[in-house]
């Protein structure tokens, strides 16, 4: 395992090494969203596992959070993570090490990227490109140097290109979007769209990678939005944009895995934060008759059955959670106002901090509303002791007691999201979140009705 001499690689291909800080005691190895194993830390956290019959191409690494792996036939690839800042300290030694901490070079250096992206995308177009040109022009002599130094695979370098590509790509079709309201896509150069003749349609071996995936959400979401652009402005959590966008899927994706995948994407947000739950069943309708995929179709049937008891006027489903006392409370039973429903986790230090912070200046400009904060995790003794040593308002503190029912039931995605309900607990608004810049005016809203 310690030998680094690719001359010395033998048919076994393997993965091990150090998660720092662990959030649960294993990860989880998948290759194009297919499970491959859960495979468990021993007592000093570390794994080592082999995968038999491997084949070249992108693995995911799962622990909390994700990673992609580029792993060949042959490797005994090690890594190293500290989960409190997961991407940042994610190092690879060992055989496929160098193409590894290459691309994880890449990442991070998209990452910086992107910080810089919201004010780029206020530049006129012609400065827009030629600095977007210079982004992946450095890339490519990063990629360039790399090469002079370590032999790689045709398939290595197919994911290296397809990174450069597909991320400046996706960065015009997203300056595309910010600008449509805006004169500013009526001075775009005669060139801008020239990447759209090269686009592969079809490619399962990037079936998982963030920026080829991504490069086709926003390239569709343009596609759509341009079919209905003249004649009505609504945003692409529309039924009109969602319809249109899964047809433009349809007809346009080559690659059955591939399709089914952006479907299912792609419906799953419409139905998680949709503008038309009354048209769910038509969006639907349309998904199961383009997917092929029946466990997909099965997701989508029972995600969009809870998406629509969260619609506004439905009664909030009456889940059941613990006090600080590990007493069993129905939801139902400690709504008496009206009321708002956040949701944290122990596992982000900041967001947990930064919404009790929104949630106490929220309650202290509406003391109409009860704030209610419900804990994610499953651990008792760790979540009372931070709510004990966190001052939080013990009284309006909860947990879920079965946390995978409740956030199937009431829908929880993301973790910012919040809930709004009146005081017999009828939703009022099934999918808003406390950093919101319209939460005090849809709270206001609900106090002059």
């Amino acid at each position: 395992m310690s030998c680094d001499n690719n001359d010395n690689k033998s048919a076994s291909t393997w993965i091990g090494g150090e998660v720092v800080n662990p959030k649960s005691n294993y990860i989880v190895l998948s290759k194009n969203d297919s499970l491959l194993d859960t495979i468990y830390l021993n007592e000093k956290n570390f794994f080592l596992y082999e995968i038999k019959n491997a084949t070249n191409g992108i693995y995911t690494f799962k622990h909390n959070e994700n990673q992609r792996l580029f792993i060949e036939t042959g490797d005994s690839l090690m890594l190293r993570v500290n989960t409190i800042d997961f991407d940042e300290s994610l190092s690879f030694s060992s055989i496929g090490a160098e193409r590894n901490n290459f691309l994880m070079e890449l990442f991070l250096l998209n990452e910086k990227e992107n910080k810089l992206m919201p004010d780029f995308y206020q530049l006129e177009p012609i400065t827009f490109q030629k600095k977007t040109d210079s982004l992946k022009q450095l890339r490519e002599e990063v990629y360039k140097e790399f090469l002079k130094n370590n032999k790689v695979s045709k398939e290595f370098k197919e994911i290296v290109n397809a990174n450069i590509d597909y991320d400046s790509y996706s960065k015009r079709e997203f300056y595309t979007s910010a600008n449509s309201g805006t004169g500013y896509l009526n001075k775009l150069p005669k060139n801008f769209y020239n990447y759209r003749k090269k686009v592969d349609f079809g490619n399962e071996h990037l079936l998982s990678y963030y920026s080829y995936f991504r490069f086709l959400n926003r390239y569709f979401d343009n596609l759509s939005y341009d079919k209905y652009k003249n004649n009505d402005t609504t945003t692409r959590n529309s039924y009109i944009h969602n319809f249109n966008k899964l047809k433009i899927i349809d007809s346009l994706i080559t690659n059955k895995n591939l399709k089914n995948k952006l479907l299912k994407n792609n419906m799953g947000r419409y139905l998680l934060n949709g503008e038309n739950p009354e048209k769910t069943d038509q969006l639907v309708a349309l998904f199961i008759k383009l997917d092929s995929n029946k466990e997909h179709q099965d997701e989508i049937k029972v995600l969009a059955e809870a998406a629509v008891k969260l619609s506004p006027g439905e009664h909030i489903p009456n889940v059941i959670l613990v006090n600080i006392d590990n007493i069993a409370k129905d939801l139902h039973s400690i709504i008496h106002r009206p009321s708002v429903l956040y949701f944290w986790s122990m596992e982000s230090i900041k967001h947990y901090r930064d919404i009790h912070t929104k949630a106490a200046e929220l309650r202290s400009k509406y003391p109409e509303y009860d704030f209610i904060g419900i804990n994610t995790d499953t651990h008792f003794k760790k979540w009372l002791e931070i709510v004990r040593n966190s001052s939080f308002k013990e009284e309006k503190e909860y947990q879920f007691d079965d946390m995978e029912e409740a956030e199937n039931r009431l829908v929880i995605n993301r973790i910012n999201k919040a809930i709004i309900v009146n005081k017999k607990g009828v939703i009022l608004e099934g999918n808003t979140n406390l950093f919101n810049k319209n939460i005090e005016e849809l709270l206001l809203g609900y106090i002059n009705k």
